[in-house]
């Protein structure tokens, strides 16, 4: 179970860190965060398979995390909350939990739990990247390699590109990739903006010319999966390396000049 990576996202010290004992007794790897600046931050860093995420954090609604990890798609959820009324329940499946665990609880049946919902990521698992040919986007260091040539991203453009990815060729408006990609942003569509051109600036052969980020008027983005299908990737990695260096040619020509 070491390569079961569990985050706890707990206000409450204490319950925090005997549920982290508990988890790491039974061989889990645990990461813990005290708020929700804290659980981004560790959600990013760490992509767990579990998030065990209390409902009522110091800054802010555990609910809204919930629907925030939702968008990314890629943990199982289990809530834990003092709210134990069916509304409360109901309101915590429809954010996104995967369970929902009233307190005060034994530890024997929230392990149970745990374990049972871990058995659901064996069974069925997020795809480890993405392939598209020789551009491949690893989903759980979230790196980019382009012909094996790694791609420095920042996190906001490394989230961009897979929200992209993941559409499969559809347009998304700006507004959609505030919200799938950086939720706290919702308010600045220039910042789709900013970050499309500083993402086509490493990853396009072309910048001024994008062949894989393409507008679309009155729309916003789409990704061109045509471009980096498996027959075309090879050229268009060829043709991005090549613009790296110099050809022999030129080396020559500029010896001679």
């Amino acid at each position: 179970m070491g390569s079961v990576c569990i985050q706890i996202v707990e206000g409450n010290p204490h319950l925090r860190s005997l549920l982290g004992w508990h988890l790491q007794q039974v061989g889990y790897g645990v990461h813990q965060a005290a708020d929700l600046q804290q659980a981004r931050e560790v959600f990013l860093n760490r992509q767990p398979n579990l998030v065990i995420l209390d409902s009522e954090l110091p800054d802010g609604d555990g609910l809204d995390f919930c629907r925030w990890l939702q968008q990314h798609q890629q943990s199982l959820i289990l809530m834990l909350s003092a709210r134990n009324t069916e509304a409360d329940i109901v309101a915590g499946l429809r954010a996104g939990a995967d369970d929902y665990l009233t307190k005060p609880f034994g530890m024997q049946e929230f392990l149970a739990r745990v374990e049972a919902l871990i058995r659901r990521t064996r069974t069925v698992s997020a795809p480890a990247y993405l392939d598209y040919g020789d551009l491949k986007i690893d989903l759980i260091h979230r790196r980019v390699r382009l012909k094996n040539d790694l791609i420095d991203l920042t996190p906001q453009e490394f989230s961009l590109l897979y929200v992209l990815a993941q559409a499969s060729g559809a347009a998304l408006t700006r507004s959609e990739l505030l919200r799938k990609a950086w939720p706290d942003e919702i308010d600045n569509h220039r910042t789709v903006d900013t970050h499309v051109l500083s993402l086509r600036k490493k990853i396009e052969v072309d910048p001024r010319q994008p062949s894989l980020i393409q507008t679309v008027r009155n729309v916003g983005y789409r990704f061109n999966v045509e471009t980096v299908n498996p027959d075309s990737a090879n050229n268009y990695a060829n043709q991005k390396l090549n613009r790296k260096r110099p050809s022999v040619q030129s080396l020559s020509q500029a010896a001679e000049s």
